[in-house]
């Protein structure tokens, strides 16, 4: 193997241990984009799709990822920033993360197609950090625990 290949894996296996989940997702949605990309081409098309391509980024990511830092998120509000015990913040995220998990497969899939389909590319990232600000904004209040709103 060369120098260069043997340093990239050597990089990846430590993300792979440092940042499992993200390291995952992100290959995943490579492998998934580029056996895309091959299948195109062996079929014979003439222009990439790339709205297809995007359209299985954004299942892939919505299928892994965001299950993932919804479900943590809560778990992290109600246990370090509520400090609250643990079987509470288990009953609270059993309560609330399934319609969290469903707006979230409803909202970001809309989201990732307007920002690739009618965003200029030069204010994705600024549309996206955006509408995480509003997003985040929705999990704080849902992961809020009803005796913090009523101590407020």
């Amino acid at each position: 193997m060369s120098d260069i290949a043997q340093e990239a894996w050597r990089k990846y296996l430590i993300q792979l241990q440092v940042h499992p989940l993200r390291t995952k997702a992100i290959t995943a949605g490579c492998l998934a984009g580029c056996s895309d990309l091959i299948a195109q081409k062996i079929s014979g098309v003439k222009r990439i799709q790339l709205r297809r391509l995007l359209l299985i980024m954004v299942l892939l990511e919505q299928m892994t990822s965001s299950p993932w830092n919804n479900f943590f998120f809560m778990m992290y509000y109600g246990l370090v920033v509520e400090g609250r015990p643990w079987g509470l913040v288990r009953s609270k995220v059993r309560k609330d993360y399934p319609s969290v998990q469903l707006t979230a497969w409803r909202f970001w899939p809309i989201v990732g197609w307007i920002n690739y389909q009618y965003m200029p590319l030069q204010f994705r990232v600024l549309f996206h950090s955006f509408v995480a600000s509003c997003w985040a904004i929705f999990l704080n209040l849902k992961a809020r625990s009803s005796v913090a709103i009523k101590a407020a």
